[in-house]
């Protein structure tokens, strides 16, 4: 078990480090030069967010999904809860660093495949490549939103150790009537991410997140449906 978890370990590890310097060098770089790093991650992010968009199988599943875990996602204040958690700790760019972190961290495909992968087989690959990637970004991000970016880490730990440790149940996701349209929704919340970061527009992704867990439903419905 232990030797199953140590992907999410190390992914979490990369962030701490990654905040770390980006807090370093975030003081020693001027504003005109961290505005063109900011940009190249939004910029990045949106076309992260548009390849995975372009690999769902039925985008009526993935619309549906938004609509409804979007609707569960407002009652719940789910986004607001987010920020109470961060604004706890810390007041400001604190809270949004951490939500936005936390999310551009966890709603890809490597962090589903990877843990599954790495609980059913020990295999830590795909999660050691996505610590690299997170490194980066986190070293970004945290020279403007502070500790935030570095508390996501805690998310990162919790939910692809979750998902490592449930690995036997979760198999299916893997398969790719499921997993296609799960990561087209996770492509649209990275996008709305994108949009956050380059500030066009301050949507709410955190309350679409049940979205996420609406989509394999709705996937399971679509496939008994073609049947």
């Amino acid at each position: 078990m232990i030797r199953a978890l140590l992907p999410a370990l190390v992914n979490a590890v990369a962030i701490v480090i990654g905040s770390s310097a980006g807090l370093l060098l975030g003081k020693g770089i001027s504003q005109r030069f961290k505005t063109i790093l900011f940009f190249s991650v939004g910029l990045a992010t949106l076309g992260i967010g548009i390849r995975m968009i372009i690999g769902a199988n039925n985008f009526l599943v993935v619309l549906f999904s938004m609509v409804l875990g979007g609707l569960i996602g407002e009652w719940l204040n789910i986004e607001e809860k987010l920020k109470a958690f961060g604004d706890r700790i810390q007041e400001g760019d604190f809270s949004t660093g951490f939500v936005m972190a936390s999310l551009l961290f966890l709603v890809g495909p490597m962090t589903i495949v990877g843990s599954i992968t790495a609980g059913l087989k020990g295999d830590g690959e795909i999660i050691y490549t996505k610590s690299i990637l997170d490194f980066i970004s986190s070293i970004v991000l945290s020279s403007t939103y502070g500790l935030g970016v570095m508390l996501s880490a805690l998310s990162v730990l919790v939910v692809q150790g979750g998902i490592t440790l449930l690995s036997g149940s979760l198999n299916f996701l893997t398969k790719p009537e499921y997993l296609n349209d799960l990561v087209g929704v996770g492509g649209l919340l990275v996008l709305g991410i994108g949009l956050r970061i380059l500030e066009i527009k301050d949507t709410k992704v955190g309350n679409f997140l049940p979205a996420l867990f609406v989509s394999p439903l709705l996937s399971f419905l679509a496939v008994a449906l073609q049947k």
